[in-house]
């Protein structure tokens, strides 16, 4: 039995570590303050779609080949993609999602902190926005009502109308308290404008109390076979296409006069270069004695702003 017992021992030994990061105050204030500022739905949709980094890349990717769509209509024609449903609600607010995606490291730190620490994601929240409004940078306005719900601080549209505001968290929250190592990604600006979405459309909340994300109800545009949603406390499960390794290219709904290629976002993949490429579709023309193959150049993947807390760096 000894010999058994070093064996069991070894494996033990030569096993990976897989210990969760855990994220100081310092590094939750950075990755929070970009967002905590948006309505309580619209912040619900950031936090859950953050821990599914690679439906935001590809839900992205989708809202650049089809820059017409925002609101009801862009998550009515994602509605066949298998993205999670907190991803495609952020298809109708085109800004927001592309800021996301120029910010992978970020919006991953953001998924980990919150998939591994949620009540504590939730309290930052709340302290950020007593900062805000202490600075005088979050009323009520005409289109938005902040008010108090017992200690919680909430943030809702007045109507149907959402507004997602672009905000410097440099601004709303006054001088930068954690110093020059722990500073917060700070986003390309965009207009402020209004979306329209219909009754329902956020189908989660903030449960402040609690201090967790809430589903209110199921998702509205979703498969009629996704049935992992259901009303409660969130659970975060991943998806049965990425664990199977299946990519799907996404389906344009567009005139075919305004009709323009989608880029797919494929799989980060090791290259002696230090990028991945992104996958074309390849036409071949066959010949009586050989096979002539498509000399289209492979087109690099787009960059985007990374962020790390504390160490780990901030790069907007």
């Amino acid at each position: 039995m000894k010999w058994l017992f070093g064996i069991l021992a070894a494996i033990a030994m030569s096993a990976p570590a897989h210990a969760q990061k855990v994220y100081s105050q310092a590094e939750l204030d950075a990755l929070l303050a970009p967002v905590a500022l948006q309505t309580d739905g619209v912040l619900s949709q950031v936090l859950m779609a953050a821990t599914y980094p690679e439906d935001v890349a590809a839900a992205a990717a989708f809202s650049r080949a089809n820059p017409q769509l925002r609101g009801d209509d862009a998550v009515r024609a994602a509605e066949p993609e298998p993205w999670d449903p907190s991803v495609k609600a952020l298809l109708a607010f085109p800004e927001l999602l592309a800021r996301m995606d120029e910010s992978p490291q970020w919006l991953r730190d953001l998924g980990e902190a919150f998939l591994g620490q949620q009540a504590q994601v939730m309290d930052t929240v709340q302290g950020l926005r007593r900062r805000a409004q202490a600075n005088g940078q979050l009323i009520s306005s005409g289109e938005t009502a902040v008010y108090q719900q017992g200690e919680a601080i909430v943030v809702q549209p007045r109507a149907q109308v959402v507004y997602v505001r672009y905000y410097d968290p440099f601004i709303v929250y006054g001088p930068w308290w954690w110093g020059p190592y722990y500073r917060p990604v700070i986003w390309r600006p965009w207009s402020p404008y209004h979306v329209t979405v219909s009754h329902g459309f956020f189908y989660s909340a903030p449960d402040w109390h609690h201090r967790h994300v809430r589903v209110v109800h199921r998702p509205v545009y979703v498969h009629r076979h996704y049935q992992h949603v259901v009303p409660g406390k969130w659970q975060h499960r991943p998806q049965v296409h990425r664990a199977q390794g299946v990519t799907v290219t996404p389906q344009v709904r567009v005139p075919e006069a305004q009709r323009r290629p989608i880029v797919q976002q494929p799989q980060p993949m090791p290259a002696a270069s230090g990028t991945s490429a992104q996958q074309r579709n390849t036409v071949r023309h066959p010949e009586p004695r050989r096979e002539q193959r498509s000399s289209e150049p492979r087109g690099e993947r787009r960059g985007g702003g990374e962020h790390r807390g504390g160490q780990r760096g901030h790069r907007g």
